[in-house]
């Protein structure tokens, strides 16, 4: 029944007060907490949006733990409406601030929102965002692209993107529009669009293009928020980015998930966190969002012993959980799956179900190993509460290169030779190990998120699109990619300027 409840609650735009902070000494004080985020701005239009509420005391002290679970009250009203359809989630993070998150599923002239503290408004509550509000659905792009980057507070530039327009001195869509496909496209998966107008084709080439999906689907929620640039490009639906760094100077523009240092493709977010972001509180069980409400018992409560699962995907797997079998005291590694490697039970032991990712939080030190390539769970490894020891490699996702080796993260060597002397090092230097896990978690909070990711994808695209030579063109073969499905149950009336083909 109490499930029910909340689940009721949730949907309709309430999320009652359950429990009082334990604390007896220290009281929270509504007047003096904060709320702050880019959640209580209408403009900014994000599939899940979110803000922050930082507990503060009486005295003006910041919480540093919990003060209780759902001690804030967070209520979403849309003035002259009966209901806000909107879900809503508030996560304790459990260092004495919260993030609360509510994904809507209609747009509204203007929106409310109220964060109580025991039937007191926190900070400066009510807040509203006069709108109009848009939900995800709703297609209205902003047609001035630099407003909407500085509503979205995107930063000017990302160093990745740089590092990897940099091999570029032109663009031109006539000649890649013939050689990537001639070089490529009978060996690799690849996806061929073309944004014009702000709609988006595609042709594809090779076979099992299932995972277009995932850049289908980024493409079409940014065409619904801004005015894109026309380009034309083509995406590796592959694991192993494309484009040698030791072929001829004639090298040609590849967007992928991964990029590695014998490549040069140009690095996109992985599908994988691309995916977490557009289904959160959606289709997806895993985010950026709800592993902040998830992070496991406080650091000293923690086991000490490191923890891994996975399947078989990389050789340096197979020693480490040979390294477990050989040191359980110190290392928890176990095979989920056996796919590319022939399962020899004696070496490997036993395949384990999976477990929770959540419960990966349950122990202080996370190792993390390449599969095919690098291994997608590192974010959500980061904004956990755990320290994560990272194995040095070949591969990168878009924000590698900027962490910081025993700053945000321990590093082992590739051949995993010096684990267990950084998993000692960790033990006879906790402290240390836990401001490492901090300093990772607040790298991943101030930039992996939602906002970021849509940053990141427009001043990608920006940048490339920069770089054309020729137009870009719609070409023969290619299909008109549209969202799946047109049955929104709340559609939404645009108000802003129509498009040159809709006028």
């Amino acid at each position: 029944m109490v499930g029910t409840l909340l689940l009721y609650y949730c949907f309709w735009g309430a999320v009652p007060a359950l429990a009082e902070s334990d604390e007896e000494q220290r009281r929270v004080s509504p007047e003096k907490s904060q709320v702050w985020g880019p959640g209580l701005k209408a403009a900014v239009v994000l599939p899940a949006r979110y803000f922050y509420i930082q507990a503060v005391d009486t005295a003006g002290h910041k919480f540093a733990s919990s003060p209780g679970d759902s001690v804030f009250q967070v209520r979403i009203s849309a003035p002259g409406e009966q209901t806000a359809k909107a879900g809503i989630q508030v996560l304790d993070r459990k260092d004495g601030s919260y993030i609360v998150i509510y994904r809507l599923f209609a747009s509204y002239p203007k929106l409310k929102i109220r964060v109580e503290f025991q039937g007191q408004h926190v900070d400066k509550s009510p807040y509203i965002l006069e709108g109009p509000v848009y939900h995800e659905n709703c297609d209205c792009p902003l047609e001035d692209s630099e407003a909407w980057l500085q509503e979205m507070n995107c930063p000017e530039t990302f160093p990745q993107i740089q590092r990897d327009l940099q091999h570029f001195r032109v663009i031109d869509p006539e000649k890649i529009a013939v050689e990537i496909p001639k070089r490529f496209g009978q060996r690799q998966i690849l996806c061929h669009y073309t944004l014009k107008d702000n709609k988006v084709y595609l042709q594809t080439h090779g076979e099992h293009v299932g995972f277009r999906i995932f850049m289908d689907a980024i493409l079409l929620s940014l065409t619904r928020k801004v005015r894109m640039p026309d380009m034309e490009f083509f995406v590796n639906l592959g694991d192993w980015p494309l484009e040698r760094r030791s072929s001829s100077s004639n090298i040609l523009p590849i967007f992928s998930w991964c990029g590695s240092s014998d490549s040069r493709d140009i690095v996109m977010p992985t599908y994988d966190l691309t995916d977490s972001v557009l289904e959160t509180m959606g289709r997806v069980s895993l985010d950026m969002m709800s592993v902040q409400g998830n992070t496991g018992p406080p650091w000293d409560s923690k086991n000490s012993t490191a923890l891994w699962r996975g399947r078989d995907s990389h050789k340096e797997r197979l020693e480490l959980v040979k390294l477990s079998r050989k040191h359980p005291d110190l290392i928890d590694a176990a095979f989920t799956n056996f796919f590319f490697f022939k399962h020899n039970e004696s070496l490997y032991g036993p395949i384990v179900k999976h477990i929770s990712f959540y419960d990966f939080f349950k122990h202080k030190y996370l190792i993390s190993v390449d599969g095919t390539v690098a291994a997608y769970r590192l974010p959500y490894l980061l904004v956990g509460d755990s320290v994560v020891l990272k194995q040095d490699s070949i591969f990168y996702e878009h924000f590698y290169q900027e962490l910081r080796p025993w700053e945000h993260y321990i590093p082992v060597k590739s051949n995993l030779s010096d684990l267990l002397d950084k998993l000692q090092w960790a033990k006879e230097h906790d402290e240390e190990a836990k401001k490492i896990a901090k300093a990772g978690q607040e790298f991943a909070r101030n930039n992996l998120m939602g906002d970021d990711i849509f940053c990141y994808y427009f001043r990608l695209f920006q940048g490339y699109a920069s770089l054309q030579v020729s137009e870009p063109k719609i070409r023969e073969g290619m299909e008109r990619v549209e969202a799946q499905t047109k049955d929104d149950l709340f559609p939404c009336t645009c108000h802003r300027t129509k498009t040159r083909d809709e006028l």
